[in-house]
């Protein structure tokens, strides 16, 4: 994630501004979206990492956190009434709540770092997760070509033959016929050439993976040593 962003849904102007404005003195500035309750509802979640709800209008809260849920988005809610902190914590208990109490404001940016990080964090993870899981289906791939290389050098082997045999009969052949069947021997022998390729390349990683292993314990010996 290489710069957070934030959707601030507020009716309240000054905490909006309270809020950047306490955010502006960290190391880390995410970038802001402000909306209000009336025109939030047509956000894209796509768009933001997490949402700071505040200073919301009473008959726009539970409109809004709905929505905010549904979406499956990382809510930040401020109150500074108990009763409405209470209920929110009751009815959507994901969500992380902080009272407008003193220095709530440094509470509010602490929290909402600690979430930040922790999106970016499940971001990078599932990153990981794609790039491994694109991993397994290349060397899946690969084990196969490797296990099949055998049977398609013979098939191969038998093709080229065939053909060879075809062209060493002259006279036998339309001028048509033969240059289809050197068509033939010639793609065989580039397909030849790419499965000797494959051997190859298991040779080549074999040694690779025979050296990382002797690195690796002479390292392990070398730590071992110095004890």
């Amino acid at each position: 994630m290489d710069q957070p962003s934030v959707l601030i849904i507020s009716d309240d102007v000054e905490l909006s501004r309270a809020v950047t404005g306490r955010w502006q003195s960290e190391r880390t500035v995410p970038a802001f979206t402000l909306m209000s309750s009336d025109i939030c509802l047509g956000f894209d979640p796509d768009t933001f990492h997490l949402a700071i709800a505040g200073g919301l209008r009473p008959q726009a809260l539970s409109v809004v956190l709905e929505a905010m849920d549904a979406a499956g988005k990382r809510v930040l809610f401020v109150s500074e009434n108990a009763r409405v902190v209470q209920t929110v914590r009751d009815r959507w208990p994901g969500m992380a709540v902080v009272r407008q109490q003193e220095n709530w404001l440094d509470t509010l940016v602490l929290v909402a770092g600690e979430i930040l990080h922790r999106v970016g964090a499940e971001a990078e993870a599932r990153r990981f997760e794609q790039a491994n899981a694109l991993l397994e289906r290349q060397a899946l791939l690969g084990r196969y070509m490797l296990e099949m290389r055998h049977t398609l050098n013979n098939t191969l082997t038998s093709v080229l033959g065939n053909s060879e045999l075809l062209l060493l009969e002259p006279g036998s052949l339309s001028s048509g016929a033969r240059s289809q069947i050197e068509t033939i021997r010639n793609m065989s022998l580039r397909m030849h050439e790419i499965l000797q390729r494959f051997s190859s390349l298991e040779k080549e990683l074999t040694v690779v993976d025979r050296q990382a292993e002797k690195e690796s314990g002479a390292r392990s010996h070398a730590a071992a040593a110095s004890l």
